[in-house]
């Protein structure tokens, strides 16, 4: 991965937009509009969409976005998803300005502009079964077969449709479809289906309509109805463009929007399926739509992502007109970006290892003075409580340490983080097991972090918290979901067989600064030499629960992997 140094907003559809603009087409107007489906959670492939859709808009003058929802599959659909969408879109920094509708808002007219295609013989209601209408389709090699019920007149098929609408059939017994080419090579343009027969209650529209539009059929006429100038879609839908187009020219709408492909966002190990993602949450394979190892837009956020991260990756990876897949560790680079930057520094030690310092005075406590952030120096300064017995991460300990670990070690000097030099002078043993319990250490009281007396320099620092001050939290640490690639699952395999069993490791007994007890849901924070972490909504008064957002880059861990052991 090559690591970005910037990130330029220039791609082929603001090149598109901006020669319409020039050329007057569409009467200078620059409308677009994101058309989520309210079956489930946005996900991070959605954030790309969101902000290539907002924000092409926002850069014309009078550009507007509007928010639609395709809610044409009342099955699947649910109010909690609509609200959610709309959180997450806030959340991301984007706004439609009172410019929100919904594809059921459309159903008289998209019923009307039906009943146009019945009259201009461009539609017909069809009476095969869905597995008669696969089979007569055909394949990508052979042209598909007309349909026996393809010759109905006109008023046969406005009689049909009528009943229809009015519940008189059973689901399946009927569909209206367009009348279009059987043989054409384009197998979305071989007489799909407009309509079908659902007896299922609404959640806007309740009992109203006993038909529903297809996703093909009212998806264009929509953009037509609101006049969108510019519909972007991605990749999948280039093959529905002439279908889009034919609907809207036959249906005669009032106006002629422009669809434009993009490449969606692919990710490395990540599911970017909203089908899959809700099949982990259906099968309670992950901990819901907000699980921090998903790629949901509210995973992210529990996680501790930054919506400024989010766009910053979105703007650098850029609109291309071929599908690619995008490495995970370029999305983490620019998550640590913007968090390096905001993040307070805080020490907390996740696999506490204790230390006593022998020569350290019994009763004596004092501040040490640590840095908030040394990216930002206007984040200023804050006291850390040392004291005689202090915690340390069991990794930064060895008994009999490797070439290149300077860490602690027997009789070896370290750095205690804004504090002083110390010295292991001794190991203590649990008798049974052989573990080591505790460390027995001197300091150098000449050593104090920004003393004029400080002289001795060691090649190690490493972090700490005072015993008898810290705070007791739970520490959640994420790893990528799944433990195969998705693009090197075979597909008659089942997927889910291949997530990722250390996805995520709980570790209780960890303990943090005492200043972070007041931490609230949300709050992120650089644990020293642990990486980023965020408060999660989980957090009791008794103890705070922190998810890891991403790690920092470890220089031994690198190092330990090419070591044999000893």
């Amino acid at each position: 991965m090559t690591t970005p140094e910037s990130a330029s907003p220039s791609n082929f559809i603001r090149e598109i937009v901006q020669a319409d603009r020039a050329a007057g087409k569409h009467g200078g107007r620059v409308v677009t509009r994101f058309p989520p489906e309210p079956n489930g959670h946005l996900h991070i492939g959605h954030a790309k969409s969101i902000a290539l859709n907002f924000g092409i808009a926002e850069e014309h003058p009078g550009g507007i976005c509007h928010l639609r929802f395709d809610d044409t599959n009342p099955t699947t659909e649910d109010p909690e998803y609509v609200e959610a969408i709309q959180e997450d879109i806030r959340w991301l920094g984007f706004d439609w300005r009172g410019k929100m509708f919904y594809a059921s808002d459309y159903f008289d007219q998209l019923y009307a502009f039906a009943l146009t295609l019945i009259k201009k013989g461009s539609a017909y209601v069809d009476s095969l079964t869905a597995d008669q209408i696969r089979e007569y389709r055909g394949t990508l090699t052979e042209p598909g077969q007309n349909s026996p019920y393809r010759t109905r007149s006109v008023e046969e098929n406005l009689a049909l449709f009528s009943q229809m609408r009015d519940g008189a059939f059973p689901d399946g017994t009927h569909v209206l479809r367009a009348k279009i080419d059987m043989a054409s090579p384009n197998i979305n343009l071989r007489d799909p289906v407009l309509y079908r027969i659902r007896h299922t209650t609404h959640y806007r529209t309740g009992t109203t309509w006993s038909i529903y539009p297809s996703y093909d059929f009212a998806h264009p006429l929509s953009d037509a109805i609101e006049g969108v100038t510019h519909s972007l879609c991605t990749l999948e839908f280039e093959d529905h463009r002439p279908l889009y187009d034919w609907v809207v020219a036959e249906a005669e709408a009032p106006h002629r929007p422009q669809q434009i492909e993009f490449a969606r966002l692919n990710l490395t190990f990540a599911v970017m399926s909203k089908r899959k993602l809700r099949e982990l949450v259906d099968k309670q394979l992950v901990a819901g739509w907000d699980d921090p190892r998903l790629p949901t837009i509210r995973g992210l956020r529990r996680r501790g992502v930054p919506p400024e991260a989010i766009r910053a990756f979105c703007e650098h990876i850029g609109v291309a007109k071929r599908d690619a897949v995008v490495e995970m560790p370029l999305l983490e680079y620019f998550i640590r970006e913007d968090l390096n930057r905001r993040s307070p520094r805080v020490m907390a030690v996740l696999k506490p290892l204790k230390v006593i310092i022998d020569n350290y005075p019994e009763d004596t406590v004092e501040e040490v003075e640590a840095v908030n952030n040394p990216e930002d120096h206007s984040a200023g300064t804050r006291k850390v409580l040392f004291s005689k017995t202090l915690y340390i991460e069991q990794d930064d300990f060895q008994e009999d340490p490797p070439k290149q670990f300077f860490r602690l070690a027997p009789g070896r000097e370290v750095r205690l983080r804004y504090a002083y030099i110390i010295k292991c002078v001794g190991i203590t043993k649990d008798i049974n097991t052989g573990a080591i319990t505790e460390l027995h250490c001197t300091f150098d009281p000449d050593t104090k972090s920004g003393s004029a007396q400080e002289q001795r320099k060691v090649k190690a620092t490493i972090h700490w918290v005072s015993a008898a001050h810290a705070a007791p939290a739970e520490i959640r640490l994420y790893n990528q979901l799944l433990a195969t690639d998705p693009a090197q699952i075979p597909p008659e395999q089942d997927w889910t067989q291949h997530l990722n069993p250390q996805s995520v490791e709980r570790l209780t007994g960890c303990l943090i600064e005492p200043s972070l007890r007041s931490a609230t849901a949300g709050t992120r924070f650089q644990f020293e030499r642990q990486g980023y972490f965020c408060v999660d909504h989980d957090s009791s008064a008794e103890t705070l629960v922190f998810n890891r957002t991403v790690p920092l880059k470890d220089a031994w861990a690198k190092i330990a992997k090419t070591q044999r052991p000893r």
